[in-house]
Parts: C-alpha cells; sequence; structure tokens
C-alpha cells in the first residue's frame, strides 16, 4: 500500500474563546464532582469510586489548563501588538525619534 501523502495545503488553526472554553469545561468537571459527593457510599458500594476521583482531577487538571491557555493568550496578544507596533513605527531621518540626525541642532533645544 502507498504512503497517502495530502494533495493540498492543511487550512490554518481556528481559534476561538480558548480561555472560556477551559474555563467552563474545568467548572463543570468540579460540579459533577461536587454532585456526586453526596453519593459517595453508593459509588464505594458498587465500585464506582473513580468516577468521583476521575471528576476532581478532571477539575485539578482544568486548572492547569487555564494557567496554561491564559499564559498563551497573553503571549498571542504581546505578537500581536509588538508586530503592529513594529508595521506602524516610522522609520528613518526626520521621523521624530528624537535622534538628533538634524544637521547644526543642538540636543536638548526646543524651537
Amino acid at each position: 500500500m502507498a504512503k497517502w501523502t495530502p494533495t493540498h495545503e492543511a487550512p490554518e488553526p481556528l481559534e476561538g474563546p480558548v480561555v472560556a472554553t477551559i474555563t467552563g469545561g474545568t467548572i463543570l468537571w468540579f460540579v459533577l464532582f461536587l454532585v456526586q459527593l453526596p453519593f459517595y457510599g453508593w459509588f464505594d458500594d458498587h465500585g464506582h469510586l473513580w468516577w468521583v476521583w476521575t471528576c476532581l482531577a478532571g477539575g485539578a487538571l482544568g486548572l492547569i489548563g487555564i494557567w496554561y491557555v491564559r499564559g498563551r493568550d497573553a503571549a498571542l496578544k504581546r505578537a500581536a501588538a509588538a508586530a503592529s507596533a513594529a508595521t506602524t513605527a516610522p522609520t528613518g531621518p526626520g521621523s521624530g525619534s528624537g535622534s538628533g540626525d538634524t544637521p547644526g541642532a543642538t540636543p536638548g533645544a526646543t524651537a
């Protein structure tokens, strides 16, 4: 059987409200944990105690996920701000950068 190779380029990844999605999932895990706590004895009697601890683990891992995606979101915003600042920054002599490129100008003098 021949190896399959794609004939077209992959699409750009979809960006959505990642922080809100992870936060919602984490809240859901904790709510499921709290809902199951009153039935702890039933879960223990029927050998399903792992359901309770799975929900707690999902909530705990969700907290790590929230920390991670908030950092990622902040890094993406910093990179976008740096890219937009780099494209809008004026360059060259006389751009108002205050570099003193004007011949005969005294540094610190005002007109």
